[in-house]
């Protein structure tokens, strides 16, 4: 079973993080590269400049959140080569995919962890 746990960069950096990155596809705001301690920034495994966009100029309802996460998912299927890699990183131990959204429920971390809970490492 893989360990994927997810977290806010802004959070204090922890020996249980494993391997730590990011998968936001902008840097985040007020973050130094030092204290953000990132193995790996993973721009590309994030969701779409149009989906993000999308997303965040929705109003926020269970329905627009599960479009999002359909419409990330069909992103990720279509993106193998990142999933492939963070794969990778997950069969080897811990992995915290980061990122900077307020949003601690609503967020593609979530989704992201969720799709690679449901695939095989490799």
């Amino acid at each position: 079973m893989l360990k994927i746990a997810v977290k806010r960069i802004y959070e204090d950096v922890s020996p249980d993080d494993g391997f730590r990155v990011l998968v936001d596809r902008i840097w985040p705001r007020g973050m130094s590269k030092e204290h953000a301690a990132l193995d790996l920034w993973l721009k590309e495994i994030a969701p779409t400049t149009e989906l993000r966009q999308w997303f965040h100029h929705q109003e926020s309802s269970p329905e627009n959140w599960q479009i999002f996460c359909g419409r990330y998912r069909e992103e990720l299927r279509h993106n193998p080569e990142p999933v492939k890699l963070l794969l990778q990183h997950c069969s080897e131990g811990a992995v915290t995919l980061l990122y900077s959204a307020k949003d601690t429920d609503h967020n593609q971390a979530i989704v992201l962890r969720d799709y690679l809970s449901g695939q095989q490492a490799p």
